[in-house]
């Protein structure tokens, strides 16, 4: 069951030339620009970059497995 009062937002990190999913609750009288420059000073690129390029990876020699009588 989703929250409802979640917003999704895409900032784009210009060190890792990319977007990134922040999903989160905010007040109504929060500055969400504010908040999203935050986010973006705090991302950490490498963990993002090492986690896209893990996701990306391509089995080898994936075999079907075969039944034992």
């Amino acid at each position: 069951m989703a929250i409802p009062n979640v917003k999704r937002f895409r900032p784009f990190c210009p060190t890792c030339n990319d977007s990134f999913t922040v999903m989160a609750v905010l007040p109504r009288e929060a500055n969400v620009d504010a908040y999203l420059n935050d986010a973006v000073s705090r991302h950490d690129h490498k963990a993002f970059t090492d986690a896209k390029s893990a996701m990306n990876k391509v089995r080898v020699g994936q075999q079907k497995q075969q039944k034992k009588k």
